[in-house]
């Protein structure tokens, strides 16, 4: 009987190797320790959220990292992007380099600084070289283009001012209806998705001069679950040996690569991370803000259980201060002990002092424009993206298009001021068929979206729909399309997202996935659908119904 293993925090984090140290790295870890109080101390453990912004420094919210920087001495900050209502807002990096610069100068013990960079950089960072998501690394079935990502992720982080990635997902994407990983996983082979874990560490660490650390997340394994761990606790339906021989194959391949983090259990964080899988680095919770875990518990509290389970640092906490303050509480009254405290802390700041923070915390601003986003690294993130594309079904040849002028073009945004499509549409302009190219959003009426169907039916003689979402169909897009599939038009469902959107749609003439809905794959299918590309991706998942786990029909490049 499988039991249902709650996760409420998941991830490890994989550190560099060997945080003993020299002796002098190790004086200078002393020193640091001998520096702080009981309260400092806490703080370290704590890493607080940023946007990357510049605000002006009588503003009331940089006067607040003025307070937990200087003051508090948080131990580090984590990049994050500002959800708007028109999208999402990600950092510029040289306002990012100049607020990092004033941190640094203003704490005293260095910031280590983290960001979630899951497709590189571009997942925070305007400018910077644009991956696709880690699904599509696997269908182009080439660990060393997941090697080459860490080797860029890594450099053009260390040119941000960025020493830790949180990256790569280990998760082993068995579940289809999950919400929450999906694309970001590798896959649901555990030794495919192992031999990509790896490369990506091994890839991230190849340059000694950009050393970073790395973070498998999310321990024990998030990929059977079926809820949103951002708005719930998730759980795994599974028992002990379905962990052992899916979920922990990956963090196993990671721990041997470098190092990991977990939950709210000692029996997982400690038990089974520490004890069993004999791994010594860095433990870091996921986002402690986050509703699965938030509204479970009173503030400071979930930062507590923490680190009595076992975790190292405490991410993210809804408010920093009370962490710190119930953390100290829990130390005087013999809840936590001193030793326990300065045992994470140590692991903090020796963290710190591999990566180099000792001797240089500030970034070079002049040097981002020599690192970032370079024309190799775009050029390999786009034959990369190219590489991934997965043809599941071409009834009748459909791919590649015989008559695109005959085609109209359907593109589904993810929201009425997203910028996903923008890329698929220039190409399409490009090619000579925009005036049979249409754009819709989720929140247009039925009435708009009726009129837009029939308007495709009736001026074509094939139909092509691309969904740009990592998410399931928005609005009323499923209706839409089954609308023109009853129309009796040929209807070619491009998925640049999920490979899992087939499954609602089987009577398709033709369905190809990119796995990623970023521009370089936008390219990608444009350039698939007009034949200017070989189609050789295979479907690092089993899609129930339609497909299974390695296929994909292979399509070579039209001659032209």
């Amino acid at each position: 009987m499988r039991k249902l293993i709650f996760l409420s925090i998941a991830w490890l984090t994989l550190t560099v190797a060997g945080l003993c140290g020299t002796p002098v790295q190790k004086a200078v870890v002393r020193r640091w320790l001998s520096s702080l109080t009981l309260s400092q101390k806490v703080a370290q453990l704590i890493v607080i959220p940023f946007y990357g912004e510049a605000p002006n420094t009588r503003s009331r919210q940089y006067q607040r990292f003025v307070r937990l920087v200087r003051d508090q001495r948080v131990g580090g900050l984590a990049l994050i992007n500002r959800s708007q209502g028109r999208g999402i807002q990600r950092a510029e990096p040289y306002a990012l380099a100049a607020f990092l610069n004033r941190m640094q100068r203003m704490a005293p013990i260095p910031l280590i600084v983290a960001g979630d960079f899951e497709r590189g950089a571009s997942m925070r960072v305007d400018g910077t070289t644009l991956f696709p998501h880690a699904m599509s690394f696997a269908a182009a079935g080439d660990p060393q283009a997941t090697r080459y990502a860490g080797e860029i992720t890594a450099r053009d982080s260390r040119a941000l001012g960025i020493h830790w990635i949180f990256f790569p997902v280990a998760d082993v994407n068995s579940n289809p209806d999950n919400p929450i990983i999906n694309i970001r996983s590798f896959g649901e082979n555990p030794r495919q998705v192992s031999a990509h874990v790896r490369a990506f560490i091994e890839g991230a660490r190849a340059d000694a001069a950009n050393r970073v650390l790395t973070t498998a997340k999310h321990f024990p394994g998030h990929g059977d679950t079926a809820v949103d761990s951002h708005l719930e606790l998730p759980a795994i339906p599974s028992d002990r040996t379905h962990l052992e021989s899916v979920e922990l194959v990956p963090f196993r391949a990671a721990i041997d690569a470098a190092g990991l983090p977990a939950t709210l259990s000692p029996a997982i964080m400690t038990g089974l991370l520490r004890d069993e899988l004999k791994f010594q680095g860095l433990v870091v919770t996921d986002a402690l803000e986050m509703g699965g875990i938030a509204k479970g518990f009173a503030k400071g509290e979930a930062a507590v259980r923490a680190l009595e389970a076992g975790a190292d640092v405490l991410l993210m906490p809804p408010d920093p201060e009370a962490a710190i303050r119930a953390v100290v509480a829990a130390v005087r009254v013999g809840r936590l002990s001193a030793k326990r405290i300065d045992r994470s802390v140590t692991r903090v700041l020796e963290a710190k002092q591999k990566v180099g923070l000792d001797r240089a915390r500030l970034v070079n601003v002049e040097g981002i424009a020599e690192v970032i986003n370079s024309p190799e690294a775009a050029a390999r993130a786009q034959e990369i993206a190219d590489r991934a594309v997965t043809l599941v079904k071409n009834e009748n040849a459909s791919v590649p298009l015989r008559s695109p002028k005959d085609t109209a073009f359907v593109i589904l945004t993810e929201s009425r001021y997203s910028t996903g499509g923008l890329a698929i549409s220039r190409e399409l302009t490009q090619r000579g068929v925009a005036a049979r190219t249409i754009s819709l959003d989720p929140t247009m009426p039925d009435s708009e979206l009726d009129a837009a169907a029939q308007r495709a039916a009736a001026s074509a003689d094939v139909v092509v729909m691309a969904f740009l979402s990592a998410g399931a169909l928005g609005g009323n897009y499923t209706k839409l399309i089954d609308t023109l599939i009853a129309s009796g038009r040929p209807v070619t469902l491009v998925s640049l997202g999920s490979p899992y959107l087939a499954r609602g749609f089987p009577k398709v003439s033709a369905y190809l996935t990119t796995y990623s809905p970023v521009a370089t794959a936008e390219i990608a299918a444009a350039k698939a659908l007009f034949g200017e590309i070989e189609i050789g991706g295979h479907l690092p998942v089993t899609i129930p119904g339609i497909a299974d786990l390695g296929f994909g029909i292979a399509l070579p490049r039209r001659a032209q």
